[in-house]
């Protein structure tokens, strides 16, 4: 017997099937089971719970030290136009304006 889909809304697991629906016991959304097989791809999300996309803008909400610099960077720096790392849901890739080259976790990083 095939794992039960995780939910594209919340993410969570305890989901049961309903008819041709799926449907999250946790938040209560609905989706069809055509969209359970195809969702394979990897969700990433950011600090707060949003759905990070390719070219999205972050802030990064904690001073964190960077490797190889001696410049950190400082709580509200802004990344644009972030890259997603290929499947692998806790990190992404940007640039900031003083270092280029940045590959970080996403706990530390919200949705501007």
């Amino acid at each position: 017997m095939p794992a039960n889909p995780r939910c594209p809304q919340c993410g969570l697991d305890n989901t049961y099937p309903d008819g041709a629906l799926w449907v999250c016991a946790d938040c209560g959304h609905e989706w069809s089971g055509e969209a359970a097989a195809t969702s394979d791809a990897v969700v990433v999300r950011d600090s707060n719970g949003n759905v990070l996309s390719a070219g999205d803008t972050v802030v990064v909400i904690k001073d964190l030290k960077v490797k190889g610099s001696s410049i950190p960077l400082k709580q509200g720096t802004v990344i644009r136009n972030i890259r997603l790392v290929e499947d692998d849901a806790e990190h992404i890739e940007g640039h900031s304006d003083k270092i280029k080259g940045l590959v970080l976790k996403t706990q530390f990083l919200r949705k501007a």
